[in-house]
């Protein structure tokens, strides 16, 4: 199951090589909401993992952001002690465009970062309509 998640885009951390085979990096999204005229503010960190280390690089520190991402939940034992956690694991990231000089945004989304565009031969469109 897929969540997403729009926030401010407040720290991005360095690349961890965790083994020989496996990498993760980590962000940190400011999401704050009104709740009964209180403002609530939450921090909340993502990761993201082998290939797609990648997609907070497009992103600026500041920028709004849609981080769209699933939930992974792990059972990790050791001396006889189980302990649980759980990690958000982002796959996509869109920038949100900022309203320009007049105040009339000039889209809703950029388009999202992890979208790879094909070479002119391969975009040959051949549907029959």
């Amino acid at each position: 199951m897929s969540y997403e998640l729009t926030g401010k885009l407040l720290i991005k951390f360095d690349t961890t090589q965790r083994t020989e085979t496996f990498k993760t990096r980590e962000f940190v999204v400011e999401k704050s909401e009104d709740i009964n005229g209180k403002l609530i503010t939450n921090f909340i960190k993502f990761q993201c993992v082998q290939d797609r280390t990648g997609i907070v690089d497009r992103v600026n520190v500041g920028d709004e952001i849609k981080v769209h991402f699933n939930i992974r939940g792990s059972k990790w034992e050791k001396d006889g002690k189980v302990s649980y956690f759980n990690n958000l694991d982002a796959w996509r990231i869109e920038q949100i465009l900022q309203p320009n000089k007049d105040g009339a945004p000039d889209n809703d989304y950029l388009e999202p970062l992890d979208t790879f565009s094909s070479s002119s031969d391969e975009a040959t469109d051949d549907l029959p309509f």
